[in-house]
């Protein structure tokens, strides 16, 4: 989820889940070693838990990210050897370190040895045509040897030449009885599964068999979705919440932002336009908040404008300050 999941994204999806585990974007170990590690790791205290996902190959640069990660105050640190682009890939990262099994478990134990939190790896359950069961089975086992306990699995291969990120996403077939496998395989490890789910009955299917259960772009463009999970998965209560409140909540915190950052108020407003996915309105309220003639505004005087547009206009403040605070 590169340049989807930044800390402005996660900030809205934790007005919707309490205590769903969120992930950062994939950040890369060059960006942290010779950037801005301020820009790279900066979030904000409402989003934990939340993971650090980085993207590398070298044992010792990881080491100093996952360390970096610690000390800025993440919960996780992560590894992507998941994502099959060809930019990753010209790296020697991402996906293509599937085919390094032994390369990813060094990777691993030198995450471990300076880190007190979890190191966990995302993965694909194949590569490319490689479509046999032992393929998964053995990479999951060599790099659990070397201490981690977490795999998250893409229940896809993915393909690193002839197909885009978004084609992977897309055509080579889901079989999840490889994850259910791996669960069985090696049941002291938790495992998680990723993949083509959409719905909250095909996710309480998955967790009959699986530990875990990741979403991406589905929760990224129909947000509200969030809202079911802390009651119906995680044993939490129900909250409180309506749109209106979450809309109004994130236009507090983009005067937050303004005031501390200079952010612009539609930089963080893109995260939040699948709000109304569904609802009457949404189309009409969508083009409001994405509409580059009102940047000369405030975030309050779009919101004025968009909630004019919306059939349910009813926030109240103190009822916001309450479900979400």
């Amino acid at each position: 989820m590169m340049d989807w999941t930044d800390r402005h994204c996660r900030y809205f999806h934790r007005l919707l889940s309490r205590n769903a585990l969120l992930y950062t974007e994939m950040v890369t170990t060059g960006a942290l070693i010779h950037g801005d590690v301020p820009r790279h790791l900066r979030f904000n205290a409402e989003e934990h838990p939340l993971a650090l996902q980085l993207g590398g190959s070298e044992p010792a640069d990881l080491a100093q990210c996952a360390k970096l990660g610690q000390d800025w105050g993440y919960d996780e640190i992560n590894i992507n050897c998941g994502c099959p682009s060809e930019r990753v890939q010209r790296g020697a990262f991402g996906a293509c370190l599937m085919n390094e099994a032994t390369l990813v478990a060094d990777c691993v134990k030198a995450m471990v040895d300076v880190v007190d939190i979890p190191v966990t790896v995302k993965h694909r359950i194949g590569i490319d045509k490689e479509e046999g069961y032992g393929f998964v089975r053995d990479f999951v086992g060599t790099v659990a040897d070397a201490g981690c306990t977490v795999f998250i699995a893409h229940a896809r291969n993915a393909w690193l030449k002839g197909l885009s990120p978004k084609e992977n996403r897309e055509i080579p077939p889901l079989r999840y009885e490889l994850v259910h496998q791996l669960k069985k395989d090696f049941p002291h490890l938790t495992i998680a599964i990723n993949g083509g789910l959409t719905t909250s009955a095909q996710v309480a299917e998955q967790l009959e068999h699986v530990d875990g259960v990741m979403l991406g772009r589905e929760a990224y463009h129909n947000p509200w979705w969030l809202a079911e999970w802390d009651a119906m998965f995680l044993g939490a209560a129900p909250a409180l919440l309506t749109r209106e409140n979450v809309e109004l909540a994130m236009v507090d915190y983009m005067e937050r932002e303004a005031a501390a950052h200079g952010t612009a108020w539609y930089s963080i407003a893109r995260h939040m336009l699948g709000l109304r996915h569904g609802m009457p309105g949404a189309r009409r309220w969508r083009q409001v908040w994405s509409d580059h003639r009102l940047k000369h505004l405030s975030a309050r005087e779009v919101l004025a404008q968009a909630q004019a547009l919306s059939p349910s206009t009813a926030a109240a403040p103190d009822l916001a300050a309450a479900s979400i605070a």
